[in-house]
């Protein structure tokens, strides 16, 4: 019996989201761990917030790597074993690396803390965002990016992040933003609304951003995984290093092909889904995706067992 992992990014971070898993010391442990790299209080943030400090970029993206290692490792202290095969939605491709012995996670702290820092400073405050389209069929919002790409000499905007059929997320200069928004509620998208985040991601505004990283990853120490991970820029698999080094720059600037990557993980042959991580903002997207797969999250301690419990009497 096969299974997958899938690792939540930015977007799923909220107070209180280690509240579940608060009688595991491993949990504990790991962000102790991670709080002794940074020297910040992760676990603290984590539970008391506030919701202001949790959603800057610089503390969102260790800290969301620290949840999804910290439930990895409850799973395997619970006697889960190792899935077949691992992705991870954007910043979860990072934890995916180091729950498959590419990264440690040590490094990988110090390296999602440098790629929050690069994209903070890529665009100053004010320039950019993003918003959520919902109920427009791809194309459509593709052509509407281009249009205002195309008429806004210096602007752009770009599709960010295919999370779901009929969810799109699109990134780019501001004034373009809130035009794309204006263009797809005349084609009739049920909703779009900007969202929170002045660091457009995963588009081209982000290239000093992924200037810094490539020269950063020069720098890191990485091994082939010891489970494959299929990455959401170009939803392959990569074992040569280097390959997925340039696979990490190009995560920055390339939009998020979640479909495409839940479908492909189906096509491996695997008959459950799991999100490793605090919230349940993969699973809704999954089983919209791909209904032909048993979707599972693991929330809370309890959730862990079952989920154990269930894939062993497979």
């Amino acid at each position: 019996m096969k299974f997958a992992f899938v690792f939540p990014g930015q977007g799923s971070q909220s107070v209180g989201m280690m509240n579940g898993y608060n009688n595991l010391p491993i949990v504990q442990q790991t962000f102790i761990e991670a709080s002794d790299t940074l020297k910040q209080d992760f676990w603290s943030m984590a539970n008391n917030g506030p919701a202001e400090n949790l959603n800057l970029t610089v503390n969102t993206q260790p800290l969301m790597l620290t949840a999804g290692i910290a439930v990895y490792r409850a799973w395997i202290n619970l006697g889960g074993t190792k899935p077949s095969i691992l992705a991870g939605h954007s910043l979860g491709e990072y934890t995916a690396l180091v729950a498959a012995e590419a990264l440690d996670f040590a490094d990988a702290l110090k390296l999602v803390h440098f790629r929050a820092q690069a994209m903070q400073q890529a665009v100053p405050e004010g320039v950019g965002g993003m918003a959520a389209i919902l109920g427009l069929e791809d194309e459509v919002i593709k052509t509407i990016c281009r249009e205002i790409t195309q008429q806004n000499d210096g602007k752009s905007l770009e599709p960010a992040n295919f999370n779901s059929p009929g969810q799109i997320v699109i990134a780019g200069h501001k004034d373009a933003v809130l035009e794309g928004i204006e263009k797809c509620k005349a084609k009739s998208a049920k909703r779009a609304i900007m969202l929170p985040m002045s660091i457009p991601s995963h588009c081209s505004l982000m290239k000093s951003a992924a200037n810094d990283m490539q020269l950063r990853l020069e720098q890191v120490k990485l091994q082939a995984p010891k489970i494959p991970i299929l990455h959401n820029a170009d939803v392959k698999t990569h074992t040569d290093i280097a390959s997925i080094k340039e696979i990490l720059v190009r995560q920055l600037i390339n939009p998020v092909q979640w479909v495409d990557t839940v479908n492909a993980l189906a096509a491996t042959g695997i008959s459950h889904l799991v999100e490793c991580g605090p919230g349940k903002v993969l699973i809704g997207l999954n089983k919209r995706i791909e209904q032909s797969l048993q979707h599972l999250s693991l929330t809370d301690t309890e959730t862990i067992q079952q989920a154990v419990n269930n894939l062993k009497a497979i």
